[in-house]
C-alpha cells in the first residue's frame, strides 16, 4: 500500500453536511490523512472541532494564509499535499488560485468560483503549474452513472437525438417567502454565493451529468427563471433548453422550491436504438428502455457492468451504495493522479467541468435576464 497521501480541508467543520461527506470519502479507500485545516472561520471552533473528530491540532491553523504560509515552510515529504477546499462559494476562487501558487493539489467543491473569468484565470494558472484539480460533482461517482457514460459511449442507445435532467429540491421553499429568514441564508446572498442560486448550486449538477454521460457539449441555451419576489435577486427555479453538438436537443429543469421534494436528480438519454435513465434517490438502478424489449435494469457489482462502474463498486450485488461511495469514487480517481497512476478520465470531474460549470451558469442567467433569448456558450 502506497504512503497516504498527506489532505488538509478548509471549511466543513461543525455539523456541515459538506465536511462530513468529504472526510469520509478520503477514509474510504484508505489512501488519505488529515494533517492540517482551517475548519471553521473561529481558530478555536476549529481546535474544539479537531478535537472531536479526533485530528491533531498542531496544524490546525487560525486562518487560511497561516496555512499556505506554514505549510510551505515545512519539508516537502511532510507538508500538505492536496487541499479539500469546502467553504461558501465566494473564497473557492482565491484559495483554489493560492493553493495552485503555491505548488499544492486541490480538490474544490462545485461551483469552482462565482465567475466564468475566475473560472478561466484558474485554468490558465494550472497550465502552469501542472497539479490535479478536482471539482466534486459528486453524483459522476455513481456506479451506475458511470455505466450509463461507458453504455453511451459504446453505442448501446445508438446515436444520442433527446436529453432531460432534472434537479428538483424544496428546501427553500419555508425560507423564501419569510423576508427576514431569506436575509440569512448565504446562498441567497450574490457576494458570497455568486449570481445563481438555483442554476449555480443544483442545476449546474443537471449540466455536468448531461455533458458527463453523453460525452456531448452545451452549444446554446435559452433560460427562464423565477425569483418569487420582486425584492429577491437569486433564482430559485428555472428551466434551460439546451441545444448540444451533433443535433442534440433537450431541457435542463432546477427547482429549490419544489415542494416536498429531497433530492430529486434524475437524467435521462435518449438515443436511436434505447434510452437510459438514472434517479440519484434510487442510485442502484440504472433503467434501459428500448421499444420492442421489456425494460431492462442494470444494478451495481455484476460482472455485465463496464470496468469503470465496477472499479467503483465496494460491495456484493444487493448492497446499496450511495452518495459517501460515490465521493470517495472521485476521491480515489485523484489519489491516482497525484500519484501518477494510470486511471480513467471519467474517476473525476477536472477543471474543465468546472469551467465548463461557470460558463452554463452565467449564461442562463444572461438568457433570462435578455428576454428569455438564446445564448452560445464558449
Amino acid at each position: 500500500m502506497p504512503k497516504k497521501i498527506r489532505l488538509g480541508i478548509l471549511g466543513g467543520g461543525g455539523d456541515s453536511l459538506i465536511g462530513v461527506l468529504h472526510r469520509v470519502a478520503a477514509f474510504i479507500n484508505d489512501n488519505y490523512e488529515i494533517v492540517g485545516a482551517v475548519f471553521n472561520p473561529d481558530h478555536e471552533d476549529s481546535i474544539a472541532f479537531a478535537k472531536e473528530i479526533d485530528i491533531p491540532t498542531n496544524r490546525i491553523y487560525k486562518d487560511f494564509d497561516t496555512l499556505i504560509e506554514e505549510e510551505m515552510k515545512l519539508p516537502e515529504d511532510e507538508r500538505i499535499q492536496v487541499c479539500s477546499i469546502l467553504t461558501p462559494n465566494f473564497l473557492h476562487f482565491p484559495m483554489a488560485k493560492k493553493l495552485l501558487d503555491n505548488g499544492f493539489h486541490v480538490i474544490c467543491e462545485k461551483p469552482m468560483t462565482t465567475t466564468y473569468e475566475e473560472a478561466k484565470i484558474l485554468q490558465e494558472t494550472l497550465k502552469e503549474v501542472k497539479k490535479v484539480f478536482a471539482v466534486t460533482h459528486t453524483y459522476t461517482g455513481y456506479p451506475m452513472v458511470r455505466q450509463m457514460r461507458e453504455m453511451i459511449k459504446d453505442g448501446v442507445i445508438g446515436k444520442v437525438h433527446k436529453v432531460d435532467a432534472q434537479y428538483y429540491q424544496g428546501w427553500m421553499n419555508p425560507i423564501i417567502h419569510d423576508k427576514e429568514k431569506r436575509g440569512t441564508v448565504w446562498r441567497l446572498d450574490p457576494k458570497k454565493a455568486g449570481i445563481s442560486s438555483c442554476m449555480g448550486d443544483i442545476g449546474v449538477h443537471a449540466f455536468n451529468m448531461i455533458e458527463y454521460t453523453t460525452g456531448l457539449q452545451v452549444q446554446s441555451l435559452l433560460c427562464d427563471f423565477n425569483y418569487m419576489y420582486d425584492d429577491n435577486v437569486m433564482d430559485m427555479d428555472g428551466t434551460a433548453l439546451i441545444r448540444m453538438d451533433k443535433n442534440v436537443k433537450g431541457v435542463i429543469r432546477a427547482s429549490q422550491v419544489a415542494t416536498g421534494e429531497e433530492n430529486n436528480l434524475t437524467i435521462a438519454i435518449y438515443g436511436q436504438k434505447g434510452g437510459l435513465k438514472w434517479e440519484q434517490e434510487n442510485p442502484n438502478y440504472l433503467y434501459k428502455l428500448n421499444d420492442p424489449e421489456p425494460l431492462q435494469v442494470y444494478k451495481p457489482g455484476h460482472e455485465y457492468n463496464s470496468k469503470l462502474s465496477l472499479d467503483g463498486t465496494k460491495l456484493p450485488p444487493g448492497h446499496p451504495e450511495g452518495i459517501f461511495d460515490s465521493m470517495a469514487n472521485i476521491y480515489l480517481g485523484v489519489a491516482r493522479a497525484i500519484r501518477g497512476e494510470e486511471y480513467n478520465d471519467g474517476e473525476f470531474p477536472t477543471m474543465m467541468d468546472g469551467v465548463r460549470g461557470l460558463n452554463f451558469i452565467e449564461n442562463t442567467v444572461a438568457s433570462h435576464k435578455q428576454g428569455n433569448i438564446w445564448v452560445d456558450m464558449d
